[in-house]
């Protein structure tokens, strides 16, 4: 056992790539297998699988190729007697928070009496690892949520999808865990991971409750019914560690105290001017659908910008269909539903592509304003429904939506919910491809246990006149990139696949502008964090700028200490 301690303590392993086996393999076959290729004996070394992907080049044989991390007790001998681009001397960068008080116990300084409590404004993955983070520095942040705890928000959330009654603070877009949480649980990103934040929001999310394997498939998930458990334990070791959570504390006003004052730089107005509370640091990991808080940002004079987004529909296809043209005809029950991307440029230069692909799931009410209606989709954590569904969007700028203001693309996607609110009377509207191609808008249907595919929802749908919903520029790229990617994926562009509209919620279409400490560019000490803020997409990514930002709330923090000795 000690020897195995001393092994895996080592920082610098082998990594080895491209290693390949069969589906069906075990355990001891992929051991046996970097056996062969570092030429080791058995229990001479140990490993952990860094990659996990499918190659399904030559279906039907299908193959898992991994990439895997081989610790040694001399890895720099090993490395000089190995030969061929398959295996490195490499350096594991495991990220530790360096503030935390278990690594640094002159962190213990850090209290209630001492330092006032950073605020964090959203409780998404953004805020709720920036809250983790500054809970475990010691620094108790409040963390400030305009919706639901995540049990009362899954209540709400069922009740809308079955009634239509919208509650505007609990939703799918606001509530505890954000967005994300009525979503497929994707972890995958294109962001870099210089120093491992990735792999540590993977290991919080496994800690939690979530499959270890998510540390390293290729598209990791989690599920929305496994997610909304997680964001609970988060929770829990957030206040365990001095931090409190305020449910139904909407950030409606901030202004900046006196210069003399003492309690803190900023004063923030909840619910109105109900209740304030003063802070020296405040974190807005508001989330992409914060509409009324950018606005209010906006005139608190914080600067901002437009920035590029994207907008479509949700397109539906029978998952089997997806699943055999990905892993061949006899698609093997263990790999579960199949997942696909797909990309196409237009002539014009417009970029088509799939958004939030989620096998086996749903498409579902995503509203969170009256008389606005948005889609998205989400999938539990089984992927079991017979559907897929993905959102094929188009890139647009501050030009397409001619921005003068930083609002300007706020305003735009409202115009496109209210088309689509009108375009359903309320109801998700759905329209087959082929007459979204044709502009067919005879819609009556007969009984749909006779259509080949029958719309999965959550929430209410009729069919209308998808294509009156977005402008027509959008509508002829989106049809030439479903055609184009029917040309890789057999039966994409089949007319009777389901479009629904409309997916606006992409990503946020402003950022709050920040410098290399993560403050804002025009108030010190507020922190503009995560999607909403324009510097994420996605929960991973969102989570990975929270830690970001609550590294440097406290070396902010550490410094003005320092300066006061």
């Amino acid at each position: 056992m000690e020897k195995e301690e001393k092994i895996m303590k080592s920082k610098k392993v082998i990594r080895i790539t491209e290693l390949k086996l069969k589906l069906n393999h075990t355990q001891e076959a992929l051991a046996a297998s970097i056996e062969r290729q570092l030429h080791l004996k058995p229990g001479a070394f140990t490993y952990e699988i860094m990659r996990q992907s499918i190659d399904a080049r030559k279906k039907p044989e299908l193959y898992y190729v991994y990439t895997v991390d081989v610790s040694v007790q001399r890895p720099e001998s090993l490395a000089k007697r190995m030969h061929g681009a398959k295996a490195s001397l490499v350096e594991r960068k495991d990220y530790e928070f360096p503030y935390s008080r278990q690594n640094n116990p002159e962190f213990a300084l850090y209290n209630k009496e001492e330092t006032a409590q950073p605020v964090v404004v959203g409780s998404g993955p953004a805020g709720l690892f920036c809250a983790l983070m500054l809970a475990r520095a010691g620094l108790c942040p409040i963390v400030l949520e305009r919706g639901e705890p995540v049990e009362q928000r899954m209540e709400i959330v069922q009740t809308f999808w079955e009634s239509g009654r919208l509650d505007p603070n609990t939703n799918v877009q606001f509530g505890e865990g954000g967005a994300g949480t009525f979503s497929d649980g994707k972890l995958n990103t294109l962001i870099k991971d210089p120093d491992g934040k990735i792999r540590a929001v993977l290991n919080e999310f496994v800690h939690a409750g979530a499959d270890p394997a998510i540390r390293y498939q290729q598209k990791p998930h989690i599920g929305t019914d496994v997610l909304a458990q997680i964001v609970k334990v988060i929770r829990t070791e957030i206040i365990g560690l001095g931090g409190t959570f305020r449910f139904g504390a909407c950030l409606t006003r901030i202004s900046r105290t006196e210069e003399s004052s003492k309690s803190g730089r900023y004063l923030l107005e909840l619910n109105g001017g109900a209740e304030v509370l003063a802070a020296d640091q405040v974190v807005l990991a508001i989330g992409h659908s914060a509409r009324d808080t950018c606005r209010m940002l906006y005139e608190f004079g914080m600067q901002m910008q437009p920035k590029a987004f994207a907008v479509g529909l949700r397109m539906e296809h029978p998952q089997a269909m997806i699943n055999e043209a990905m892993y061949g005809d006899a698609s093997p029950d263990l790999l579960g539903a199949a997942p696909y991307k797909v990309t196409h440029k237009c002539e014009d230069g417009r970029g088509v592509y799939s958004f939030c692909m989620c096998p086996g799931g749903y498409v579902v009410n995503a509203s969170s304003e009256e008389g606005r209606l948005a889609v998205n989709g989400m999938s539990y954590s089984d992927r079991a429904g017979q559907n897929a569904n993905s959102a094929i969007v188009v890139t647009v700028t501050p030009e397409d939506y001619h921005a003068g203001s930083p609002l300007d693309g706020i305003a735009f996607q409202r115009e496109l919910e209210e088309a689509a609110y009108r375009c359903g009377d309320g109801k998700i509207p759905v329209q087959r491809f082929g007459d979204f191609c044709h502009g067919n808008t005879d819609l009556h249907r007969g009984d749909s246990s006779t259509e080949a595919i029958v719309p999965q929802m959550r929430g209410a749908f009729r069919y209308a006149d998808v294509r009156s919903v977005l402008p027509e520029p959008l509508n002829e790229a989106i049809i030439k990139g479903i055609h184009a990617f029917g040309r890789r994926i057999p039966g994409f562009d089949r007319e009777d696949a389901l479009l629904s509209a409309v997916e606006s919620r992409t990503s946020s279409p402003v950022r709050i502008l920040r410098d290399g400490a993560c403050q804002s560019v025009t108030h010190p000490g507020i922190y503009p964090c995560g999607e909403g803020a324009g510097y994420a997409g996605g929960i991973t990514s969102a989570a990975v700028d929270g830690i970001r930002v609550a590294e440097a709330v406290c070396a902010a923090i550490q410094e003005q200490r320092n300066s006061q000795l």
